[in-house]
């Protein structure tokens, strides 16, 4: 990783020194091309670039990327980019991870943040043009110095060459002379034929320094005068402190300081364990726990007792109840799933150093934006004074959208007038996240006397993410992300009606990989499948009738089942199943073949297929492994985990009571890219939702069981085999 910088050390660097520095700035008109020195004037008026490219006279192409890096891969597809439009040498370019700042804001969600597959998706477009751009600009000053027409001249890996006599030019030789030309806005792309990258598998720019160690996570943060942070925090929702030993946790060797803060009590120490020995001398004390009865039973009967309520109808086409009243065939299920928690590798950690005239705040995060206007707040300096350094992730899955670790070490930061590191224990990690909300829902369906269907009536229990982290978005009553997977289903059913209930529980809810989509692809798929049981057609067959307006869909779903042999004969004992999800722009079919143990109940998954559109394609080894790394995830999720709860607050510890997929359990998995011209998708989260419902389609294949309830434990298929 080439590092972070400041924002003062940013715009110091590239827009007052030596080379060629354009940058790009989304308007109302669309998008701006500007030079290092309109950057700089647009930049006081408060008109932000968002993207920034940087050509050196030692002949060094350097990409700041305003995304974070958690395994997705953005360190290298984004300078991809930048490279194929520039006709750049791979080996020359580099890249810095940018500063926290309005001139890094993504152009399209204007926020600088990491989260719903939208890096490639959003800085696609702007990366192309800046560096065809700079390609132009490179060749022109060739002309200029070599006295030639333009049109005589071309760029051609790192250098421009005059066609005629053969004399080139290095791209840093031309960068000073380039800097002084106005930037063109009128820009030819490369053609498909042309493009040198994009599309091919280029090696990951973050191998060699994670492969080798050399990676700086935000755990391993480590600045001069820095105390270790440890939290007592409260394990029932909603108590409070009644007492504490302060004078016991102080006379712990190491233990500078004992400071309370919102979310608990905090030991300030020299090294680690000084802290976590200082934290259990304090003795914390709890008192008037608000849920003290809550357990898991308790909250899964709140969900159910909710399915008779009414709520926002977030779809309505046709006539949904008339259509069931009439129905030939009427088919109804209820699908329960449960919180899960992110269970990165990495746990929660931020470092954070807060002055009288600066504040400095290290974090593995997803969200810039938000940790640079926390830091504002709480340290009370000006924006410019405050400065964000993201080091890279140990994953995110959403989690590390959330700031609540950062508020800690800058409040404890701003206590004792020294740097603070806040690092929570695995426990920590597990008992205090934001949680992927648990859902119940209800599905009727209809099928008329030619097994066709005609009625679908979807009702969904789900707390609410938006109303706490974007309320703006919430239009009636409706969170976006609980509906989503539902409200944009593609299948092409005359009557569908689509109704969300929100549920407002202690249980703390945000953005897991997928999101709504985790839930509702399992709960949609596998109810597709239950009518095309009811209508005695093949799942697949009966999915593509569905799908006859939708190509990308259809052709996703062939692919998978033509790579995975559908229709063929499996392995004794296995059988597939087949599920299909559009989310985040991109198209995913999966087929997984599996076994049942039916005397205890094991579920063993031994292939999976994959078929994913998701338009044009950067970095075809990327996408092959950001699906594997979703279905890896999602079927953990769909095998074992779930967050437990008991006395009023959270019983899952770690991973001995909440269990996740070993590597000896993962099965073979299979990648087919559908490449198309379409409109670009996300890849960073899209593999995860099909592969629940595949899996539970199998099971239904080999047993007769419907799963309804995740995750598919022994006891949990064995259960729905008794009903068979």
């Amino acid at each position: 990783m080439t590092g972070s910088i400041t924002r003062r050390e940013f715009l110091k660097t590239s827009v007052l020194g030596a080379g060629l520095t354009i940058a790009a700035v989304m308007t109302p008109t669309g998008l701006r091309l500007l030079s290092a020195e309109e950057a700089k004037k647009e930049t006081l008026r408060a008109l932000n670039p968002m993207a920034w490219i940087t050509i050196t006279p030692d002949n060094i192409v350097t990409v700041t990327v305003n995304k974070s890096e958690m395994g997705q891969g953005v360190y290298t597809s984004l300078p991809m980019i930048v490279a194929d439009e520039l006709e750049a040498d791979w080996k020359q370019v580099r890249f810095v991870a940018a500063p926290a700042g309005d001139e890094f804001k993504d152009p399209v969600r204007n926020n600088q943040f990491t989260g719903g597959s939208s890096s490639v998706r959003d800085m696609y477009e702007p990366l192309r043009k800046m560096g065809a751009a700079m390609r132009e600009m490179l060749v022109l000053a060739a002309a200029r110095t070599w006295a030639v027409p333009a049109r005589d001249c071309a760029a051609f890996m790192g250098t421009v060459k005059h066609i005629k006599t053969g004399k080139t030019l290095s791209y840093g030789a031309l960068s000073t002379e380039a800097s002084r030309l106005q930037v063109p806005q009128t820009l030819r792309l490369k053609n498909e034929k042309q493009l040198r990258y994009i599309g091919k598998a280029m090696p990951r720019t973050d191998a060699l320094e994670k492969s080798t160690g050399k990676a700086m996570f935000g755990i391993d943060t480590f600045v001069p005068d820095m105390l270790y942070a440890s939290i007592v925090r409260p394990q029932q929702y909603g108590s409070e402190v009644a007492s504490f030993n302060k004078e016991a946790a102080e006379s712990v060797k190491g233990v500078r300081t004992v400071v309370k803060i919102p979310s608990g009590v905090a030991v300030c120490a020299e090294a680690i364990d000084a802290a976590w020995k200082g934290r259990n001398a304090l003795n914390v004390k709890w008192q008037n726990p608000k849920y003290g009865d809550m357990d898991t039973g308790s909250l899964e009967k709140e969900f159910a007792a909710k399915l008779n309520d009414r709520g926002p109808v977030a779809k309505n086409e046709g006539d949904a109840k008339a259509a069931l009243g009439r129905a030939a065939r009427r088919i109804e299920a209820t699908y329960v799933l449960p919180y899960l928690s992110h269970a990165t590798m990495e746990p929660m950690n931020c470092t954070a150093s807060v002055k009288a005239d600066q504040c400095d705040v290290w974090a593995p995060t997803q969200n810039q934006t938000g940790v640079h206007n926390l830091a504002v707040k709480i340290s009370g300096l000006k924006p410019e004074q405050v400065h964000v350094h993201t080091t890279y992730l140990g994953g995110g899955f959403g989690r590390r959208f959330e700031t609540d670790v950062v508020e800690e070490a800058l409040r404890l930061s701003k206590a004792v007038a020294r740097p603070v590191k806040v690092l929570w224990t695995r426990e920590e990690d597990m008992q205090n996240d934001f949680y992927r909300p648990a859902t119940c829902t209800r599905i009727e369906g209809a099928l008329d006397e030619k097994g066709q269907a005609t009625a679908w009536s979807h009702k969904i229990v789900c707390p609410s993410i938006f109303s706490r982290v974007f309320p703006g978005q919430m239009e009636k009553g409706i969170d976006p992300a609980a509906v989503e997977g539902v409200e944009n289903m593609e299948y092409e059913i005359p009557n569908l009606y689509a109704e969300y209930v929100r549920i407002d529980l202690p249980v703390p809810v945000g953005f897991w990989r997928s999101v709504g989509s985790s839930h509702n692809a399992f709960t949609v798929e596998s109810f597709v499948d239950e009518l095309a049981s009811a209508a005695k057609t093949d799942p697949l067959e009966f999915r593509l009738d569905l799908l006859k307006n939708h190509p990308r869909a259809r052709r996703v779903l062939e692919t998978a089942a033509q790579k995975a042999g559908w229709g063929k004969p499996v392995t004794k004992g296995q059988a597939r199943g087949i599920a299909y999800h559009l989310s985040f722009g991109s198209y995913v079919a999966e087929v997984a073949e599996v076994s049942v143990d039916k005397k205890n109940g094991a579920i063993k998954v031994h292939r999976v297929v994959c078929a994913v559109d998701c338009g044009s394609v950067v970095n075809p080894e990327i996408v092959s492994a950001q699906m594997m790394g979703g279905i890896t995830m999602g079927l953990s999720a769909a095998l074992k985990e779930k967050m437990e709860f008991a006395r009023g607050g959270v019983q899952s510890e770690n991973f001995h009571n909440y269990d996740l997929l070993r590597m000896s359990e993962t099965p073979k998995i299979e990648t087919h890219i559908v490449t198309s011209g379409d409109k670009l998708g996300g890849i960073g989260e899209p593999g995860v939702p099909p592969i629940a419902p595949a899996v539970a389609n199998a099971v239904f294949a080999a047993t007769g069981a419907r799963i309804r309830n995740l995750p598919m434990k022994p006891e949990t298929v064995l259960a729905a085999m008794k009903k068979v």
